[in-house]
C-alpha cells in the first residue's frame, strides 16, 4: 500500500507506508541522509514537499545509486538531494547531516554502520531506523552511546511487521544515562511481572511495552511460537548442544508468553 501525509502535493512520489510512517517523524529544516537509499524516494520526497533544508542519498551498491540519480533528475530535486556511493556514512562531510535514516539494513549491518561514523555522526542528532532484523542490538547501542529512543512504532506492511525507531541525542549525557534508565526499567510491568530481563527490554522495545496495541501481540505471539517450533525439533537430537540450545529456547519462549500475559489492555 502506498502513502502521503495530508497536505502532500500529488506531484510526489508515493511512499510505501514505512517510508510514510519514517517521513512524518523527519524534523522540520532538517539537513537530511538517507544511507542506503535506494532509489531516492524518500529524500526525493522530503525535499519536494519543503520539509527538508538538504539532503543526501547514499548507498553502496552501483545500481540503486543509478536509480536514484534518475529519480532525482526527474523529480528537478538536484538542488536538495545529492545522490551518493559509498559504504555507510562515508558519503557524508563531518557535520553536513543533522538528521540520519537508515532503513532496509539488519540490525547488526546499522550498528556497524553507526559504529564506524565517527565525526560524520557526531553532528547527528536525529537517527531514524528501520532494522529488519535484530531490533535489539540497535536498541542496545543506541543507550549505550548516549542516544535515547523517543519513539517507536510497529508498520504492517506486505505481510510483514515492521519496527520503526526515532532516536534523539541529549546533548547532556547524564540526561541521556537518565533517561534511558527510566526507558529499561526491568519493573515496567510490576507488580504483574516483578522484573523483564533487560535483553528482552532490548528486543521487544521498552516503548512499543508501555503502548502494546495489536500488531505488537501477533509479533511477539508469533515470535514465541517460533522458538517453540525449533525447540520441538532440537528435542529430536540427542546431542547435548542441541539439548542446550533447546533449554534456551524454551526459556525465551516461556518469558515471551508470560510478558504478553502481563500486558496491558490496548489503547
Amino acid at each position: 500500500m502506498e502513502n502521503k501525509p495530508e497536505g502532500v502535493p500529488a506531484s510526489l512520489p508515493r511512499l510505501s507506508r514505512r517510508l510514510a510512517a519514517l517521513a512524518e517523524w523527519v524534523p522540520e529544516g532538517a539537513r537530511f541522509a538517507d544511507i542506503g537509499t535506494d532509489h531516492a524516494l524518500l529524500p526525493v520526497y522530503l525535499a519536494l514537499s519543503g520539509r527538508i533544508a538538504s539532503a543526501v542519498a547514499g548507498d553502496l551498491r552501483t545500481g540503486p545509486v543509478r536509480a536514484a540519480l534518475r529519480q532525482v533528475e526527474a523529480a528537478g530535486a538536484g538542488g536538495v538531494v545529492s545522490v551518493r556511493q559509498g559504504d555507510g556514512l562515508s558519503v557524508l562531510a563531518p557535520g553536513e547531516a543533522d538528521t540520519l535514516c537508515i532503513a532496509g539494513l539488519g540490525g547488526a549491518q546499522i550498528v556497524r554502520i553507526l559504529e564506524t561514523g565517527g565525526p560524520r555522526l557526531a553532528g547527528v542528532r536525529t537517527l531514524l531506523l528501520a532494522p529488519q532484523r535484530a531490533e535489539g542490538a540497535v536498541r542496545r547501542w543506541l543507550s549505550e552511546h548516549g542516544w535515547v529512543l523517543d519513539a517507536e512504532r510497529l508498520v504492517e506492511e506486505g505481510g510483514v511487521i515492521y519496527t520503526l525507531l526515532k532516536a534523539v541525542k541529549p546533548a547532556d549525557g547524564a540526561e541521556a544515562e537518565r533517561r534511558n534508565r527510566g526507558l529499561y526499567d526491568p519493573e515496567v510491568l510490576a507488580p504483574r511481572m516483578p522484573e523483564i530481563p533487560l535483553w528482552l527490554l532490548y528486543d521487544m522495545g521498552p516503548l512499543l511495552l508501555r503502548r502494546p496495541d495489536a500488531a505488537f501481540r501477533r509479533l511477539w505471539e508469533a515470535e514465541a511460537a517460533k522458538r517453540e517450533r525449533v525447540v520441538r525439533q532440537l528435542e529430536r537430537s540427542a546431542s547435548p548442544e542441541a539439548a542446550r540450545k533447546a533449554e534456551i529456547l524454551e526459556r525465551e519462549a516461556r518469558l515471551i508468553r508470560e510478558v504478553l500475559g502481563c500486558l496491558p489492555a490496548e489503547t
